[in-house]
């Protein structure tokens, strides 16, 4: 696709995440080696990655509910009051629980984390769709697609496979993810290489 067939506010768009990338690309490599080696270590410890996702769960919600009544209380006298408190100890009692629960806490967070990497893939092919004319954008193609894959994957071994699974898909979405950013990083700009027709 030529400049000419593509709308300008979409050509200036496309050149302003060029740009980004461009003066971000060690940032890019780093990121995806981070993320390549924290997708080794969930690969190697499935179980334990998969307990450690509902735990900290589990803390996030509790924190978040103890942030809430603090919210609450700082409305007191107030119609929002109640609803607030309300949602704060639903919080803080849904966390407790997770972390009384894990079991529980892992079933409930492989179903989300299915969601959030079909949701991650659509957003990585958006991106690639984005990128399609700069090389590497393939890569992120692929990583689009593995993520809609363990989404997949994650929902239709419920509950069963939850506590193995959840940790191994955890770590290949990192890995891709990692591969493609280091791939997306090492690629020349546009203007240094041909445009694919």
């Amino acid at each position: 696709m030529s400049d000419a067939t593509i709308p300008a506010s979409s050509l200036s768009s496309h050149r302003d995440l060029v740009e980004k990338i461009e003066s971000n690309r060690t940032a890019l490599m780093w990121i995806g080696v981070a993320m390549v080696l924290v997708g080794i270590l969930a690969l190697l410890f499935p179980v334990l990655s998969t307990v450690a996702a509902a735990l900290m769960i589990g803390w996030v919600l509790i924190f978040a509910g103890l942030v809430t009544l603090f919210g609450a209380f700082s409305v007191q006298g107030t119609g929002p009051f109640f609803g607030e408190l309300l949602l704060a100890l639903l919080k803080l009692g849904l966390g407790v629980y997770l972390l009384r629960h894990p079991g529980v806490g892992i079933v409930v967070v492989t179903l989300v984390l299915a969601a959030v990497f079909m949701v991650d893939g659509a957003v990585k092919l958006g991106f690639a769709i984005e990128m399609r004319q700069r090389g590497g954008w393939f890569w992120m193609v692929l990583a689009g697609l593995v993520s809609i894959a363990a989404g997949l994957l994650i929902a239709a071994g419920l509950p069963e496979s939850s506590l193995v699974v959840l940790g191994l898909l955890v770590g290949i979405n990192f890995l891709g993810t990692g591969i493609s950013f280091i791939m997306l990083s090492r690629t020349p700009a546009p203007s240094a290489q041909p445009v694919a027709r």
